[in-house]
């Protein structure tokens, strides 16, 4: 199939998407101009140099596909989604919020085909949806990094959405200081200065030094987040409030880790009482937080679910009781949803 693929190729969680979605079309054949969406920057990747000449050719031939009669897929955002480079556009996108707004309906709208990466999302825009798949470059290594301690971990930008300062300070609440236990945070959020980041991180931690809790700066290659990945026992970036997905949670799962994890919006297409602790949310907040979402605007309006901090410490303690287990089910999610079927089912809507 001839497709124009528009994207962006980074580090950051579209990024890989962006990288995924390209590799698999050119792996199975398709023949693929593409539209970088930004800059290129590939340094988190291992690629191998036969797939990076077919990438770059990609790029070089990508005018050649400015035609009517060829589709365009787009992996973008609602806002920004309004321009195109051929008639017949398909737009992959992600939407975390409860309250579509007039414009992100009529942008939904305008493209040939919207379709969301959670049922969750499409359900608020009356369109499809087609789940993210696990990366094939991440692996289980099989090596022992910690003994005698109770490895947590927590990743994902720094946010309101994620609840990241609320599972901190659950966390300390409970293990703060046994060192029987460790949390490993990889929160760190390019849109805040160096300074705003050291004094949000420090108004989390209390202004207190604690000597189990290990705070690790962004890892810009994905083998060190594999690392990471494959080091803890228990992941906490789960009880994130609204996700397009929740790539490190789904990730953690996939690697046969034990993932505490809010029972809600993208959550529920992959996350079960098999292979995850369940949270149930216990409210809702608003999703505004002046930084990322602002009340008023044209896009991401509505809530995020929330839970109770003492209903997230006992699913901390029933996770407990499940390191040494391998985490068999969810290792069954890396086969059952991978970016091949994702890749898959998103050509079906557009052939």
């Amino acid at each position: 199939m001839k497709i124009l693929l528009e994207a962006p190729l980074n580090s950051l969680s579209l990024g890989n998407v962006g990288y995924n979605v390209v590799r698999e079309l050119i792996d199975k054949g398709h023949d693929v101009g593409f539209w970088p969406i930004g800059n290129v920057d590939l340094s988190a990747y291992n690629i191998e140099s036969d797939f990076l000449a077919k990438l770059q050719e990609s790029i070089d031939k990508r005018y050649d596909f400015l035609h009517e009669d060829i589709p365009s897929l787009k992996i973008w955002h609602l806002n920004g989604s309004e321009d195109r480079k051929n008639k017949n556009q398909y737009l992959y996108t992600f939407y975390e919020c409860s309250e579509p707004t007039d414009i992100e309906v009529k942008l939904c709208n305008a493209q040939t085909k919207t379709i969301f990466s959670s049922s969750y999302a499409a359900n608020k825009f009356n369109s499809p949806s087609v789940p993210l798949g696990f990366d094939k470059d991440f692996k289980e290594t099989n090596k022992t990094y910690l003994t005698g301690v109770t490895h947590f971990g927590l990743m994902g930008k720094f946010e309101k959405r994620k609840h990241t300062r609320k599972i901190i300070k659950a966390w300390i609440k409970k293990y703060g200081n046994n060192n029987k236990y460790q949390l490993t945070c990889c929160v760190s959020n390019p849109f805040f200065k160096q300074d705003e980041m050291a004094h949000i991180l420090n108004e989390a931690l209390e202004g207190k030094n604690y000597t189990n809790v290990n705070i690790l700066p962004f890892l810009g290659k994905n083998s060190e987040v594999n690392e990471l990945l494959n080091s803890i026992d228990i992941d906490l970036t789960g009880l994130s409030g609204g996700e397009g997905w929740n790539l490190p949670s789904f990730n953690s799962t996939c690697l046969g880790k034990w993932s505490v994890v809010l029972n809600e919006t993208s959550h529920k297409d992959w996350a079960s009482d098999k292979n995850s602790i369940l949270v149930e949310p216990s409210s809702k907040i608003d999703c505004y937080d002046n930084k990322f979402f602002a009340k008023g605007s044209n896009f991401n309006q509505g809530f995020f679910f929330d839970f109770e901090e003492d209903e997230a410490i006992s699913a901390m303690e029933k996770a407990e009781g499940k390191v040494g287990q391998i985490n068999t089910e969810g290792q069954k999610l890396a086969d059952k949803m991978s970016y091949s079927k994702t890749v898959d089912s998103i050509i079906s809507h557009i052939c």
